[in-house]
């Protein structure tokens, strides 16, 4: 409950510029040119931050093929001190997802190897702008323009439907991205979080600083009993009690409130030494 009620206030305070959604206008105010750590599209008529893939697509893509040192230097330092932990408790989308998930009573998994596609979208979609350039020397942002379900959802659709001069412009590009979104919104309802496992850069990102981030999730083996209460109850199929901070784990923390021996917790501290079954003593 704390955390559904920590993402509800943070999908509404990064779009918290209600008359935008009204007007079908952008807020344009200083608050624009500072980094959410989500995803959250810079051409929602609520937002009132920038997105961070949206902000690093834009310089890579122009002339300088500049990087900019306070989009990466915030996005890891954000990584570093808890991995993926913005994607399980502050990202919007994610909440979304969430919110579809518990319509549906069937559950299905998600295969494993889908969850390395994350790593392919980032380095072709957000870092290729680089390397391939048109003859003028510029490159899109893909991830922004082919890709990003968030901004349709939450930019495309809305400014579509109050501004009849965009109405007017809309085409096959526009058409498949609302295809993209209606395929992983369909699919949240049964699979956990489908686009952060499979297609989200930024959780791509966070995902490399999971076993390094100054918060983890720890495991005191003392207390450990290998019941798989913890696997059991993870929604993304983990086993936190045999490898606490894998790549795919947004650390939602939904594992350290069924331990029933408070063996898994979440911070600082010595690192979890290697998995050992429990065996009762003679």
């Amino acid at each position: 409950m704390r955390r559904r009620l920590v993402q509800a206030v943070s999908t509404f305070i990064a779009n918290a510029n209600l008359p935008g959604f009204i007007e079908g206008r952008l807020y344009q105010g200083r608050l624009k040119s500072v980094c959410v750590p989500f995803l959250n599209c810079y051409s929602c008529p609520g937002a009132l931050g920038a997105c961070p893939v949206g902000s690093f697509q834009s310089l890579a893509a122009g002339f300088s093929r500049s990087v900019s040192l306070y989009v990466f230097g915030f996005l890891t330092a954000v990584g570093a001190a808890g991995g993926r932990f913005v994607c399980g408790w502050l990202c919007p989308f994610g909440f979304l997802q969430e919110l579809l998930h518990r319509l549906s009573p069937r559950r299905l998994a998600l295969p494993r190897f889908l969850e390395l596609l994350k790593y392919p979208v980032l380095v072709l979609t957000v870092l290729l702008p680089f390397f391939w350039r048109d003859a003028v020397g510029l490159a899109e942002p893909y991830y922004c323009k082919y890709i990003c379900p968030a901004g349709t959802l939450e930019a495309g659709l809305p400014l579509v439907g109050q501004r009849a001069e965009l109405a007017a412009l809309i085409g096959p590009l526009f058409w498949f991205k609302v295809s993209i979104l209606a395929v992983l919104t369909t699919a949240a309802v049964f699979v956990w979080r489908p686009f952060c496992r499979t297609l989200c850069p930024l959780g791509a990102f966070y995902s490399l600083f999971n076993r390094v981030s100054l918060w983890q999730l720890r495991v005191d083996r003392s207390r450990c009993t290998s019941c798989g209460a913890c696997a059991r109850r993870c929604p993304a199929g983990l086993d936190p009690y045999r490898d606490p901070n894998p790549a795919a784990c947004v650390r939602c923390l939904e594992c350290t409130q069924v331990c029933p021996t408070e063996a898994l917790t979440f911070g600082t501290g010595a690192k979890t030494p290697a998995f050992t079954p429990f065996t009762k003593e003679a």
